[in-house]
């Protein structure tokens, strides 16, 4: 019998055991999602992805937001993210983040986050989430910070086509991946991202980075100047690889380039992120063979993407849900 005992409780303890860079833990996830770019409407998009994360993760959600004096969201603001304490008890970051110029402190609890082997799930312009041109101590957050946590920097992208009108970009599954199982209940799309130039001609994803969709441009800026040697019609839009940081913890991090807020309307896209968040806090196994379900219980209607005052006024922020 005590033999049986110890047999089973070894079997009991072998199943636990934690996936390296991973949450798996009895208690619901802590997901903190860190909008903070001007362009693409993510205190938009995030709100709406908590609120699923929440339904079908049973996750604790926070949204952190840039805010202006006043307390209204102002996503033009790139020295301040009010709320990146909240990092501090994340299981989860979700980070859409572009050209921010963080004070120290703000700065550190992304940093300390990203150091502490925790799961990374980014989005588009977080391959240039900080922007710091005044201060040389710092300027390796701008290209090398994003390449080794993301997997790749801000290059270029094929051109701003049909912004909201027309889809621009075909996503399609990479022909060897389609066993992912971020890839679960999900179908090929036409994408209003453009597209993003992250590998070919002088530049690679960087680490062990493993796409698994590519997308096609299906109007480019780069081809109308006889440039597609340097910057093909082809190129990766997701892909998973790990990061190592300072506590020699092996992260996962899910990332892709897509991001434009008409694709959040569509289900693929919606199915994209929620199975990688499910991927990334080692759920993987969780994610149903159709996909996270991602049917909406309110209707999601963004703005439209572009800089200025395209974004909704007088919005105060609602933080958790």
């Amino acid at each position: 019998m005590m033999l049986l005992l110890c047999l089973a409780t070894a079997c009991g303890e072998k199943s636990k055991e934690k996936k390296e860079g991973t949450f798996e833990e009895t208690k619901a996830p802590h997901i903190v999602f860190v909008t903070g770019e001007e362009e693409y409407r993510s205190e938009e998009t995030f709100p709406m992805l908590a609120k699923l994360a929440k339904r079908e993760l049973g996750a604790k959600v926070t949204v952190v937001y840039s805010v202006d004096s006043l307390g209204f969201i102002d996503p033009n603001r790139r020295d301040h993210i009010a709320g990146l304490e909240a990092l501090n008890t994340a299981d989860l970051m979700v980070v859409f983040m572009r050209f921010r110029n963080l004070p120290e402190q703000e700065r550190e609890y992304i940093t300390n986050y990203v150091e502490s082997g925790k799961p990374i799930v980014g989005f588009r312009t977080s391959t240039h989430a900080f922007k710091y041109e005044n201060d040389s101590t710092l300027t390796e957050f701008n290209a090398a910070w994003p390449a080794k946590v993301f997997g790749q920097q801000w290059i270029t992208h094929h051109g701003h086509f049909d912004d909201g009108k027309f889809p621009v970009t075909n996503v399609t599954i990479k022909g060897d991946q389609a066993t992912n199982p971020i890839l679960n209940g999900f179908s090929e799309f036409e994408a209003y991202s453009w597209l993003y130039h992250v590998d070919g001609g002088n530049w690679k994803l960087q680490g062990d980075s493993e796409p698994f969709l590519m997308g096609h441009s299906t109007k480019s800026q780069h081809e109308m100047n006889g440039k597609l040697e340097e910057f093909s019609l082809d190129n990766p839009v997701a892909w998973t690889k790990s990061y190592t940081g300072t506590s020699g913890k092996k992260a996962r991090v899910f990332f892709t380039t897509l991001g434009h807020p008409y694709d959040f309307k569509l289900t693929p896209m919606r199915k994209l992120a929620m199975n990688g968040m499910y991927w990334a806090l080692g759920k993987e196994d969780d994610i149903p063979k159709d996909g996270v379900n991602v049917t909406l219980d309110e209707p999601f209607l963004p703005n439209n993407s572009g800089f200025g005052q395209k974004f909704k006024k007088n919005q105060k922020p609602i933080t958790n849900f």
